[in-house]
């Protein structure tokens, strides 16, 4: 895609991806512009080859950061300079293969026609989906329905999503956490106590095996515990907002009537 938009961006966090890296920037590319690229601390080279191709793409930029912040970090990091060059609208997608680059057009379509919205996508497993992951995703999900009181059924966990800047940030800025693999879950959490609603988009997720390429930097054990202390702190400010969510539920009903 050639012309490039002035409001909406494709910004992918990559650690350690890598050879895929080129090829989902490839096809990034080929479906939008402009595309930026955090290099988040990497140490396996697999930013070289995008490094080369941005010095002739000037739809392309790689952001490089000497130490490794985690993927929330990384797409703070790149939430910050986008503001600050007037883009509006930010949809992030992981490195690894794993997301579709044929659904970035359809993502930017829906929020181009619903600016306030945001747009999630609800991941459709293969098969061979890994059986532990559906099952904690599961988990996940049940909790942040409970969170925001069943305001989507949106995937909280699948972080191919197209967000508002300024929401996002705002809610990046409300406190040190959302910084690594609490950013998705949270985050669409905080952005739906905020009052944004929020469209869903079907879309298929691969999970690529080692000899395809596929890195997984999920840790069960660190990473579970992490999300665990995450919802604990969430359901605690769900309890805080209950009686808030409740009285807008009912203004909400009386308006239908």
């Amino acid at each position: 895609m050639s012309d490039a938009s002035p409001t909406h961006l494709v910004l992918i966090p990559s650690y350690n991806s890598g050879r895929l890296l080129e090829t989902t920037v490839d096809d990034a590319r080929k479906a939008w512009s402009p595309v930026w690229v955090v290099i988040d601390g990497s140490t396996d080279g697999s930013d070289e080859a995008i490094v080369e191709r941005a010095k002739t793409d000037p739809h392309l930029r790689v952001i490089r950061l000497a130490q490794n912040r985690g993927k929330g970090g990384a797409v703070l990091h790149g939430l910050t300079l986008a503001l600050e060059l007037g883009y509006t609208h930010v949809l992030t997608m992981d490195a690894d293969g794993q997301h579709p680059a044929d659904h970035i057009a359809p993502f930017m379509q829906a929020s181009q026609a619903h600016p306030t919205s945001l747009i999630f996508g609800q991941p459709i497993f293969a098969a061979d989906a890994p059986k532990l992951r559906v099952y904690w995703r599961r988990l996940s999900n049940g909790l942040a329905q409970l969170e925001t009181m069943g305001a989507t059924n949106a995937d909280s966990l699948f972080g191919f999503r197209l967000y508002p800047a300024r929401d996002l940030y705002a809610v990046m800025c409300q406190g040190r956490f959302m910084r690594r693999f609490d950013f998705d879950p949270e985050v669409a959490v905080r952005l739906l106590w905020r009052g944004l609603p929020c469209r869903t988009i079907p879309t298929p997720v691969r999970y690529l095996t080692r000899r395809e390429g596929g890195i997984s930097h999920f840790n069960y054990l660190r990473d579970n515990l992490l999300l665990g202390f995450m919802h604990l702190r969430l359901l605690a400010g769900f309890v805080v907002r209950l009686p808030s969510m409740l009285a807008r539920r009912r203004v909400m009903a009386a308006g239908a009537d």
